[in-house]
């Protein structure tokens, strides 16, 4: 009889147990969603305000939650460096990633990605696969917005070479499209 009552109350307990967890599990979704959907209210009003400050540039088109960079407005053909014309662009990014963030409360986990890509020529020089050459453009972006006061722990650089291609055409129009840097905040 013992026996059966300390199974019986462990039953409960266990029962009990689940019953917190489950309580537990949808709290916690609950607050995810929240947070998640926090970082969205932040990335339209970033956006928004990257749009009045970009979006009516030559060579900048927003695709979607990204900002899109036409290589040629940002890079000389084959280079990774920021050319001058670049630099003016990515010291309006600076700032308007700086604004955001201040208004982003510190426990939003959230990053800038800065996604770098070509197209699908054979690329010559110091370089040698359009994979690396989409890399270091990325990494160039990053280590400008950081030397102009962007917090690396908001960065993020990723090279995507000639796979990720937006037309898939051979046209001279399709492939410069394809040579491109994409801002997308995101979270970490």
């Amino acid at each position: 009889a013992a026996l059966e009552e300390a199974l019986s109350a462990s039953e409960q307990k266990d029962k009990e147990s689940q019953s917190r967890i489950a309580d537990l599990g949808a709290r916690l979704n609950v607050a995810l969603a929240q947070k998640v959907q926090e970082l969205s209210r932040y990335r339209s009003d970033f956006f928004g305000r990257l749009r009045e400050i970009l979006g009516s540039r030559p060579g900048v088109r927003v695709v979607g939650d990204r900002f899109v960079f036409e290589s040629e407005v940002l890079f000389e053909s084959g280079k990774a460096e920021i050319n001058p014309a670049g630099r003016a662009q990515m010291d309006q990014l600076a700032i308007a990633l700086q604004d955001l963030e201040r208004m982003i409360p510190p426990e939003l986990p959230w990053v800038m990605r800065v996604d770098g890509h070509t197209d699908k020529r054979p690329v010559t020089g110091t370089f040698r696969s359009n994979w690396e050459l989409s890399a270091a453009r990325a990494i160039a972006v990053v280590q400008y917005l950081i030397s102009k006061g962007v917090s690396p722990q908001h960065l993020v650089a990723a090279g995507f070479g000639e796979f990720q291609p937006i037309d898939t055409s051979e046209s001279d129009d399709a492939l410069r499209r394809n040579r491109r840097i994409e801002l997308k905040l995101t979270e970490r």
